[in-house]
């Protein structure tokens, strides 16, 4: 009988002990503090987990909503002094003209999400009905918010009052699955069907922009219609340079916004980080209202237009841009770069190809797989690849960035390099041979090529 109440007595030991340990482990020592930030996330760990998994899903979903739909407060530029809004108005309805048809929005590279058109206009447009060369039916688009990249301001009678832009404008384009222009987004593609200056042109006062270049609106005009699809002058309102010595736009082609994962430095003359250009172009081009500050454009030499402007310390009240840079970013890093077709490349021969890249034509000295880019500062001086320093001589460096590579097929209209001067890989394959004499054999153009078709 003696046996249970040994037991009991043992188990009741235990149970003390096991109290004294736990009391004397969660106290602190003498004389030694306890982090207060540490200790407020010890436990549970699993829920701080949750936070990070929490926190990720977040910012995904207001960065896609700030990337798609975000006009930073845009309008009042676009739409407030340009009075762009007009320009696709009928004169009857409060316009400057005959209006801009969704034929002619279409025509002009402007983008439709397909996922977001009205039923009924949906079926109008996929039967080919005359509708699309209706105006209305354009306003009706931009009431539906489908028109990728403009986000039209509604008074209490519906009527078009004003217009903002949106990063998704230049950095998205569509997959034609519904029509031409018209489909699900493929938000970071750069479209490059889009001819900006063109858009801009039809705004009824460009004094804003000639006030700034210290120009005639008329001069204006032409140097916007001089740029062409799929080009855009992101420094034209810092140093005032329309042209290039040679006569030609100084436009680059509209760049990519994906596969920024791992990427240092954004646009092809460098500048700054992913979040310092979305900050830049938030501010600076799309007009938003925010804060920006740069001391380098305070330069009046090298940027006469921006040292005017103050564009160095831009301070604006509210703050529409700021606050949303964190999401934006996050966005933009989980975007990854398209892969081509399967049937776009000869497999084999990128295979082979593959070994080129790496070996004989020393591609992979700067464009390091998988980044296709270079870690650390992948900035070179022009002399160093082979071309003229017009555009890197216009970015503060002076330098040209090492161009991530994946996704190529995605950005191939148009051209290749910041602006489009070799037409085909076939072209930027030659370059290369001829100025870092590689010697390269027509097969291993051929296989280089079709490598780089594949990534």
């Amino acid at each position: 009988m003696s046996r249970p109440s040994t037991v009991i007595a043992t188990l009741a030991g235990l149970c003390i002990a096991l109290l004294a340990l736990s009391v004397s482990c969660s106290t602190a020592p003498k004389d030694v503090a306890t982090d207060p930030a540490v200790k407020t996330q010890a436990f549970p760990r699993q829920e701080f987990e949750d936070k990070i998994d929490g926190n990720a899903q977040r910012l995904l979903k207001e960065g896609r909503e700030i990337f798609r739909y975000d006009s930073f407060g845009s309008e009042a530029f676009w739409g407030d002094q340009l009075h762009l809004h007009q320009a696709i108005l009928r004169r009857d309805k409060g316009g400057v003209g005959a209006g801009v048809s969704a034929r002619q929005a279409l025509q002009l590279g402007l983008k439709v999400d397909s996922d977001k058109l009205p039923r009924i206009l949906g079926e109008v447009l996929k039967e080919g009905s005359v509708k699309l060369d209706d105006p209305d039916t354009t306003l009706e688009l931009l009431r539906a918010n489908s028109v990728v990249g403009l986000k039209g301001v509604f008074d209490k009678k519906n009527q078009l009052v004003s217009l903002g832009i949106t990063c998704a404008l230049c950095h998205s384009t569509v997959d034609d699955s519904y029509a031409k222009g018209i489909g699900r987004r493929l938000d970071g593609w750069p479209n490059r069907d889009l001819d900006v200056g063109a858009i801009v042109a039809t705004a009824p006062s460009l004094k804003p922009m000639a006030s700034l270049l210290q120009t005639s609106e008329e001069k204006v005009r032409q140097v916007l219609k001089s740029w062409g699809p799929g080009r855009y002058d992101a420094e034209l309102n810092h140093d005032g340079k329309a042209m290039r010595p040679d006569g030609k736009t100084a436009a680059t082609l509209l760049p990519a916004a994906f596969g920024l994962a791992g990427q240092n430095l954004h646009t092809y003359a460098g500048w700054g980080s992913v979040p310092y250009w979305n900050a830049y172009v938030a501010n600076t081009q799309m007009y938003g209202k925010g804060t920006f500050v740069d001391p380098r454009l305070a330069d009046a030499t090298k940027y006469p237009v921006a040292a005017r402007s103050g564009f160095a310390n831009k301070r604006d009240n509210p703050d529409l841009i700021t606050p949303k840079l964190a999401a934006l970013h996050f966005y933009q890093l989980a975007i990854p770069a398209p892969q081509p077709p399967k049937d776009s490349y000869d497999k084999e021969a990128a295979e082979r190809g593959k070994a080129v890249f790496t070996g004989s034509a020393k591609c992979a000295t700067c464009h390091v797989p998988p980044l296709f880019s270079e870690p650390g500062w992948p900035m070179h001086a022009a002399s160093e690849i082979g071309i003229d320093d017009f555009q890197s001589n216009r970015a503060p460096d002076r330098r040209y960035r090492t161009t991530p590579l994946a996704g190529l097929f995605a950005r191939s209209k148009g051209g290749f390099y910041h602006d489009g001067r070799f037409a085909t890989l076939a072209d930027v394959v030659e370059h290369y041979d001829r100025f870092l004499r590689l010697q390269l054999n027509q097969t291993q153009k051929h296989d280089l090529i079709e490598y780089l078709k594949s990534l």
